[in-house]
């Protein structure tokens, strides 16, 4: 008579074995997020600083998704570039570091034209502009600012400084495009990664998303937004 073999003894798997199959199984939410930012001459140091603190934006997401930047940058006599997209902290600082501001006037608008390009392609979340002027004609780049909002882009619109003419500029094209109006401090260390931070978030996330947080650049960039997203 032949000996019957013993069944094999199972392994159980705890809650937290469980969830981390889960998030691995699962697709991840993909964030397109536009980075964009005047590097004419003024701005060599707050260049610098964004280059160092822009990694906050992907870690601020790791748990929730996966983050995609494209960085946009204007300078000297109409020179406006917009690099690949990457997925990286490492190969967008890369490209900041080996950028150099140089003298000239704003170009948001076509800033603003790049972004809607972008987003008629493929969806993006949100435009995030760090500047500190307004040297444009404001109703040809409120009209940029109600085409990319037709696209459901959002313009995070850091504004650094307290300039006048920028901060109503600014205003108003967060206003036609659905998105925040934020001024920063450029002397303190905190206030810009934490606002980069809110943004990834919030281009990975939505609204939902910064409910569930509580950093100060959280807050303040909800508040600016309106109700509706």
């Amino acid at each position: 008579m032949s000996q019957r073999s013993k069944p094999s003894s199972l392994a159980i798997s705890t809650p937290g074995e469980v969830e981390q199959f889960l998030q691995k199984a699962l697709p991840k939410k993909l964030g397109r997020l536009i980075f964009a930012l005047d590097a004419t001459q003024s701005r060599q140091p707050s260049w610098d600083h964004a280059a160092h603190v822009q990694s906050e934006m992907f870690q601020a997401v790791e748990r929730l998704g996966g983050l995609e930047v494209q960085l946009v940058f204007y300078r000297g006599f109409g020179e406006c570039k917009a690099s690949q997209w990457t997925s990286t902290a490492r190969d967008l600082q890369r490209m900041m570091f080996n950028v150099r501001c140089k003298g000239g006037l704003t170009q948001i608008g076509k800033v603003l034209a790049n972004a809607r390009k972008q987003a008629e392609q493929q969806p993006v979340s949100a435009l995030v502009f760090i500047g500190d002027a307004f040297e444009e004609d404001i109703d040809q780049v409120c009209h940029k600012a109600g085409e990319l909002g037709l696209t459901g882009t959002p313009a995070l619109m850091f504004h650094e400084g307290k300039d006048p003419v920028a901060a109503q500029a600014f205003k108003e094209i967060a206003r036609l495009t659905g998105g925040a109006y934020c001024g920063f401090n450029s002397a303190s260390a905190s206030n810009l990664r934490d606002l980069l931070s809110a943004a990834a978030i919030f281009a990975v996330g939505g609204l939902a998303a910064l409910d569930s947080e509580s950093s100060n650049g959280v807050t303040q960039l909800r508040k600016a937004l309106p109700p509706s997203g």
